[in-house]
Order: structure tokens, then sequence, then C-alpha cells
């Protein structure tokens, strides 16, 4: 049976005027640096299930953009995994942290890959990144 698991790309413009940031989250129990996302509930719509991860995991109520990459690859337990990812603009909320996220940090899109701890984030950036360009 395939996994299957939706989040988000959470993008803003810098309060500098630089450029775009997006939101990495840490995740104490594997000590790493991801996107937002997570398994969706029975029956729930891929849309839905990624705005209420990105919410539970960051604090933050976002705004669906358009969709981008879809990430396929085994999980840990040898099953099949699909996530798709939207793009994201928050629209209020706070992060505060919880079980699955204890940090979570806005950087320029340039330097957001290089702090990802997994090659198919990467991807899905930069299919984030093509799209913030159109």
């Amino acid at each position: 049976m395939t996994v299957r698991a939706a989040g988000g790309v959470v993008w803003r413009r810098a309060s500098d005027g630089s450029g775009i940031e997006v939101l990495l989250v840490h995740r104490p129990s594997y000590d790493d640096w991801s996107l937002p996302k997570g398994k969706l509930g029975p029956g729930e719509d891929d849309e839905a299930g990624a705005l209420r991860e990105v919410e539970e995991e960051t604090g933050l109520r976002c705004v669906l953009g358009p969709e981008l990459a879809t990430s396929r690859y085994t999980d840990a337990l040898g099953r099949p995994k699909v996530v798709r990812f939207w793009a994201m603009a928050p629209e209020g909320g706070e992060f505060r942290p919880n079980r699955e996220v204890d940090r979570c940090r806005w950087l320029p899109l340039d330097d957001a890959p290089a702090a990802l701890s997994y090659e198919r984030d990467r991807e899905i950036l930069e299919s984030a990144r093509l799209g913030t360009h159109r």
C-alpha cells in the first residue's frame, strides 16, 4: 500500500527586500532539516492535508498556491510513499516547538538547498524556485 502525504514550500518576501525566503523545519526524531509535510488522514484530500500538516508543524496558517513537484520514494518501513507539495504563503500564526518540529528557520531561497538534509527536498525546492520566477 502506498503511503500518501502532502506538504508545502512556505515562502515570503524578505523584510529587507533582498528576495524570497523559504521555511525549513528541524525534526528532532530524525535530526534533519526538511520541508513541512506529513501523512494524510483517512479520506483527507491532498490539499487539505498539506495545509493541515504545514500548520501543525509550523504554527502558520497558509494560503495554498500552485502545486509543485511530487516526491516519490520508499519510506523507512519499505513502503512506497508519494508526497505532493504546494507553494504556500503564510497568512498568520506563529511557530511553537512541538513533538514533531523543535525548530524552524527562514532562509533565502538561494541558501535553503544546502541546508536541506535530503536531495528529494532540494528537487521540490527547485520546482518552487522555477515557479517564483514566472
